[in-house]
């Protein structure tokens, strides 16, 4: 499956919050991730699903 036929439940940006920094968290629609702007995270979504770990997430400028 490529990343851009995954579907994505964007109701979860209702309830998902960073774990680090419990702040809002974006949706990156072009990368599949789910960004924190204040903890500079970037966190995946496999096969539709968030992987809120931090140590999975990748880090942004």
């Amino acid at each position: 499956m490529k990343k851009s036929d995954q579907k994505v439940d964007l109701s979860l940006l209702d309830i998902l919050v960073c774990p680090l920094t419990k702040g809002p968290l974006k949706y990156d629609k072009d990368r599949l991730e789910l960004i924190s702007e204040k903890a500079k995270l970037a966190f995946p979504i496999e096969d539709g699903i968030p992987i809120m770990l931090i140590d999975k997430a990748r880090k942004i400028k």
